[in-house]
């Protein structure tokens, strides 16, 4: 074996040059606190009652679990496009 072989694969430190963790971090956080207004202004009606009740608590639940999904991807890709940009721009 080579002696100057990396210490990290290079997939791991491009990962990390990009930051990946950290945007996914606040991917996550950002979807979370997306659903929870969604979920809390449509099961509890801070608005008011709601004229179509079709659908319940649980049923919501779901779709809330679905939206924090999305967020968080699309907020990842979003930071994560942002710092590959400012790499690229640091080259």
């Amino acid at each position: 074996m080579s002696s100057n072989a990396p210490e990290r694969p290079p997939t791991a430190q491009f990962i990390a040059a990009l930051s990946v963790a950290r945007n996914a971090k606040i991917g996550l956080a950002s979807g979370v606190a997306v659903a929870v207004l969604a979920y809390a202004y449509r099961v509890l009606e801070i608005a008011g009652p709601s004229v179509d009740t079709r659908g319940s608590p649980l049923l919501f639940l779901s779709l809330a679990l679905t939206l924090v999904l999305a967020v968080a991807a699309l907020v990842t890709v979003g930071l994560t496009l942002v710092s590959a940009y400012r790499l690229a721009r640091e080259s």
